[in-house]
C-alpha cells in the first residue's frame, strides 16, 4: 500500500509536504496580521525571512503562496535568484504577468501603455538597460509604478498581490540590489487616494505582500547596502530548528487516525505509525524540517505493510545516513574558520563549561574579547547557539553532529 504515489513526506527545499510541521508564527502572521492589515488599506512592511540551509524558508512561503493562491489573490511563482542573474528582470516578467491578470494590458490609457512598453524592455534588458533621459524612467522607478497600477486594480477586486523573491543572498552587485528593494520597498509604502461609496475619498496603503527568503549572509553581508530605509519597510526573521513537539504534532495523525492512501481496490486504507517509530523519527531529526521530511520518506519507503514500525524507520534512516551527513557538513563548510572554530570548541566542553572565555580557550583565541564577533554572527546572524550563560546550542542537528556518532542509527 505504501509506494512512491502516495507518500506524504517529501524532502526538498521548494516543496510543500503535506505532512507539515510547524511555523505557525510565520503562518499565523500571514493569516492574522499581514493580509488582513492589506486588505484593509493599513500598510505592512514586507517579511524577510533568513536561515540555514534545511529550516524550509521557501517551503514555509510556498505555502503561504499556496493559501493565498486558494483565496483568489494574485501571486509570483518563487522568483529564485541564481548567482550572478538579473533579478530586475526576472522581477519585471512576473509583473507582466501579473498585470495582465489584472487587465492592465488591454487597458487603453497611454500613461498605461508607455508604462508597459517600459516594463518589457526591462524584462529583456534588465538593469543593464540604458538610462540616458530619452529611455524613459529607471527600472526601479518603472517597476514601481507597475506595482501601483496592479495594487489599485488589487483594491478594487478585492484581493492581495504577493511578491517572494528566493535566494536573495545571491545578489552581490550593489546597484541591482538597492533597485530592487526601492522598487518593492517604495510600492508597499505608498498611499493612493480610493473612492469609498457613501463616504469618500479615502488614502490608504496598496495591498502587495513581499516575502525575501534566503541564507543569513543576506542580512549581515549587505547590511550596508541595503540602506537605512530597508528595516523601516522589511521585517526579518531568522528561522531556528523546530521544538521537537512541532514534528509530534506532524505525526499525530499517522499515530492516531493513520494516513488514507488508495488500497489499489478501488477503495481507501489507512497507513498508521507505531508511536515509537514517531519518536525515533524526532530523536533523528533534531529540529531540521529537511531531515525529519528525509526521516519519514524512507521509513515510508522502507516497508508494504500498513503499519510503519521502529525497525522500518531505522532501516530507512540508514539509507538516509550519507544525505544527512553531507546536510551538516554543508552548513559547517559554509562558516568563516573563526566561526567553525568557535563551534567546534564549544562542542568539545561540557554543556555546562560553555562560557566565552572557556570556549575562547579552548578554541585558540589570544583573548576572550576575539571570541566575541564570532559568537554574535552565529547566535544573531545565523541563529545557530544562544550566547546564555551557559552558551548552548540552538541548531541541533550541529550539535548532535559534532558531540556524538549522530546521524549513525546505532
Amino acid at each position: 500500500m505504501r509506494t512512491a504515489l502516495n507518500n506524504p513526506f517529501q524532502p526538498g527545499s521548494d516543496v510543500v509536504p503535506e505532512i507539515w510541521a510547524g511555523r505557525t508564527a510565520q503562518l499565523s502572521d500571514w493569516r492574522d496580521v499581514l493580509r488582513p492589515r492589506l486588505e484593509a488599506g493599513l500598510f505592512e512592511r514586507g517579511r524577510t525571512i533568513l536561515g540555514e540551509p534545511g529550516l524550509g524558508k521557501s517551503s514555509l512561503v510556498r505555502r503561504i503562496a499556496n493559501e493565498a493562491e486558494r483565496q483568489g489573490d494574485w501571486v509570483t511563482p518563487q522568483i529564485r535568484i541564481a548567482v550572478g542573474s538579473d533579478p530586475i528582470k526576472r522581477l519585471a516578467a512576473e509583473l507582466l504577468v501579473i498585470a495582465d491578470k489584472a487587465g492592465l494590458s488591454t487597458g487603453r490609457e497611454t500613461r498605461l501603455t508607455r508604462l508597459l512598453q517600459r516594463v518589457e524592455s526591462i524584462a529583456i534588458n534588465g538593469v543593464s538597460l540604458a538610462l540616458s533621459p530619452s529611455e524613459g524612467q529607471e527600472p526601479h522607478s518603472a517597476l514601481t509604478e507597475m506595482l501601483v497600477e496592479i495594487g489599485r486594480v488589487a483594491i478594487g477586486r478585492g484581493t492581495v498581490v504577493l511578491i517572494h523573491i528566493d535566494e536573495i543572498q545571491n545578489i552581490d552587485d550593489e546597484r541591482t540590489l538597492s533597485q530592487l528593494l526601492i522598487a518593492l520597498g517604495d510600492a508597499i509604502t505608498r498611499i493612493v487616494e480610493v473612492d469609498v461609496p457613501g463616504v469618500g475619498r479615502l488614502e490608504r496603503s496598496l495591498p502587495i505582500a513581499v516575502y525575501l527568503t534566503g541564507l543569513p549572509e543576506f542580512d549581515e553581508a549587505s547590511g550596508a547596502r541595503k540602506g537605512a530605509t530597508f528595516t523601516r519597510r522589511f521585517a526579518t526573521t531568522v528561522l531556528a530548528p523546530l521544538e521537537d513537539d512541532d514534528l509530534r504534532t506532524a505525526l499525530r495523525p499517522l499515530v492516531i487516525d493513520g494516513w488514507e492512501v488508495a488500497d489499489g481496490e478501488g477503495g481507501f486504507a489507512r497507513i498508521r505509525m507505531q508511536s515509537s517509530a514517531a519518536e525515533a523519527i524526532v530523536d533523528l531529526s533534531r529540529g531540521e524540517p529537511f531531515l525529519f521530511q528525509l526521516a519519514g520518506q524512507k521509513a515510508w519507503y522502507a516497508g508494504r505493510g500498513d503499519v510503519i514500525t521502529y525497525d522500518e524507520v531505522v532501516r530507512g534512516w540508514r539509507e538516509a545516513q550519507a544525505e544527512a551527513t553531507s546536510h551538516v557538513e554543508r552548513i559547517l563548510d559554509r562558516l568563516p574558520s573563526r566561526e567553525r572554530e568557535f563551534l567546534e570548541a564549544m562542542a568539545d566542553l561540557q554543556p555546562s563549561d560553555r562560557t566565552l572565555t572557556k570556549i575562547a580557550t579552548e578554541a585558540g583565541f589570544a583573548k576572550s574579547t576575539d571570541a566575541g564577533p564570532p559568537s554574535q554572527r552565529l547566535d544573531r546572524v545565523r541563529g545557530i547557539i544562544t550566547r546564555g550563560k551557559p552558551y548552548s546550542f540552538r541548531h541541533r542537528a550541529l550539535e548532535a553532529f559534532l558531540t556524538s556518532d549522530w546521524p549513525d542509527v546505532e
